[in-house]
């Protein structure tokens, strides 16, 4: 059967060494949660040929590009709608699933930021992710206050998932090998159901203070709430890397506060 060629403006490097791919979708845990698992850029099926094995739920497919398609269509001809030829970015997920589902992929490392807001948007539907991506972006996943690491991605995504390190994969094992080193990460669904903040604010809030991470949160935040309505609270002082998530909402309630009393 013919391979289907990597595409360099798709981000595609298709996995090859097998032993990793069977220990990333043995990686998915929380298999009581949801039914069905959606693999985003199968490519030539790596994965799915573990995924597929799986008694615990249901695998789909879904892939932008149309040569990988094909081909998935010819590997697993019963997958039937399973296999989806769209954009992983621009699919509405209660088209296809009206429950929980897990998502799994080596997700192409030039969308993976975009596919993590992706997941977030849509948290309540999604309770696992397990996925391979650029070693930096899967460290800032997981990163802890006060490390360079740490910034909007990682306040985010431990506001709502159990956010794990893996396991790292070197270059070797990709046709074509990326120029970076790879890394896998579990994402855990919490118990959050919504954030004790005005979630919107809270938003805000995090990219304005990493947006100027050098700056105090006085400065950074001064066009959400100006100095003269800030308080003497030491937070002021503060960098936006120092603050944990329970932070970043307190100081999200104190805006609302102080917004409101001036």
């Amino acid at each position: 059967m013919s391979q289907v060629k990597a595409k360099k403006h798709l981000g595609q490097h298709f996995l090859t060494d097998k032993n990793i791919a069977e220990k990333i979708v043995n990686s998915l845990i929380h298999t009581h949660k949801y039914k069905k698992v959606l693999e985003v850029g199968p490519g030539m099926g790596v994965l799915s040929d573990f995924l597929l094995k799986k008694e615990a739920f249901e695998t789909y497919l879904i892939d932008i590009d149309t040569e990988s398609f094909e081909y998935l269509h010819r590997q697993y001809p019963n997958l039937g709608d399973k296999l989806i030829n769209a954009d992983f970015l621009a699919l509405n997920f209660k088209d296809i699933f009206l429950e929980p589902f897990a998502i799994i992929g080596n997700f192409p490392y030039n969308i993976s930021s975009q596919i993590l807001f992706k997941v977030l948007e849509n948290r309540q539907q999604v309770p696992e992710v397990v996925g391979m991506f650029q070693k930096e972006v899967a460290e800032r996943c997981v990163a802890k206050p006060g490390s360079k690491e740490y910034g909007i991605l990682s306040v985010f995504l431990q506001a709502y998932y159990k956010c794990e390190y893996l396991f790292t994969v070197k270059a070797g094992v990709f046709n074509p090998p990326p120029k970076v080193l790879s890394a896998v990460i579990r994402l855990s669904r919490n118990e959050v159901a919504d954030l004790d903040c005005d979630e919107k604010l809270f938003w805000q809030v995090v990219k304005a203070g990493f947006n100027q991470r050098r700056k105090t949160l006085s400065n950074a935040l001064a066009g959400i709430i100006p100095k003269d309505k800030q308080d003497d609270t030491e937070v002021w002082t503060l960098r936006a890397e120092r603050l944990s998530v329970a932070d970043f909402v307190k100081l999200t309630n104190l805006i609302s506060l102080n917004i409101k009393e001036n």
